[in-house]
């Protein structure tokens, strides 16, 4: 992987962060907090360029699980205003109005687009920012809902790979419990994002970075790696069958 020197990364972030709400003439930010690594590295960065009272956590669990508690521990740990709201009667309502059954996949969909409308509504009230979570490993595989969680103001991490993210969330003192924690979105029971993924974060990392980054051949990703060739091919396929996602729509020119 690239060798970032993360004390600089702090800094260009935290100040990207405090110039982009006084650009916006905010008043602060809005973050999800989900529990994970991605929103709480973004909420103490948020802090880190903003001070705890302007900014606001959102706790939006459709599961009552053990991610609730990690998001409070966010929270309290860095002193923010937060609150909690279950998205699950929200869901439920707009799910009963469609009059057609939806899969896992297409139910998850519902639920984090669900989330984003309530991120919207707290921030256009307050006067604030959407800060998103999404990191660059995220955004190249399309591991994200359009107009979803893949939709915000502004998104601090999204040109950090998740091994990177990890690297930053130490510097910030990010709970260790938070840290160690498995990567999930929370859509279902036991769902992983590894486990959509099909590939651990670490690998998926050292392939994007060499495909996409540095735009290496496959082959030599290969010997250098020392993966299978079909490792390399899964994670290109993931690239380019979420083009779409990385871009706002377009049409044919006339």
């Amino acid at each position: 992987m690239r060798s970032l020197n993360y004390g600089k990364v702090l800094e260009r972030i935290t100040d990207f962060i405090s110039q982009k709400v006084e650009e916006a003439g905010a008043e602060g930010v809005v973050v999800g907090i989900s529990g994970g690594i991605d929103s709480a590295t973004t909420a103490y960065l948020a802090v880190r360029a903003l001070g705890k009272n302007r900014v606001l956590g959102l706790i939006m669990p459709y599961y009552a699980n053990g991610d609730v508690e990690d998001a409070k521990l966010v929270c309290e740990s860095l002193g923010i205003e937060c609150r909690l709201m279950s998205i699950k009667p929200i869901v439920s309502a707009f799910v009963s109005q469609l009059g057609l059954p939806l899969d896992r996949k297409a139910l998850g969909n519902v639920m984090v687009r669900t989330r984003m409308v309530i991120l919207y509504a707290h921030a256009n009230q307050m006067n604030r920012l959407v800060l998103g979570t999404s990191n660059r490993s995220e955004l190249l595989t399309g591991y994200f809902t359009k107009w979803g969680d893949g939709a915000s103001d502004y998104a601090p991490l999204i040109n950090l790979y998740k091994t990177e993210v990890w690297e930053v969330a130490k510097l910030l003192g990010v709970p260790r419990k938070i840290i160690e924690k498995k990567p999930t979105a929370g859509l279902w029971e036991g769902q992983t994002d590894e486990g959509e993924l099909g590939i651990s974060y670490r690998l998926l990392d050292e392939i994007l970075w060499r495909l996409v980054d540095l735009k290496m051949p496959k082959g030599e990703i290969v010997k250098e790696l020392g993966v299978p060739i079909e490792k390399v091919e899964h994670v290109e396929r993931l690239v380019k069958e979420s083009e779409h996602k990385r871009r706002l729509p377009i049409g044919p020119s006339f």
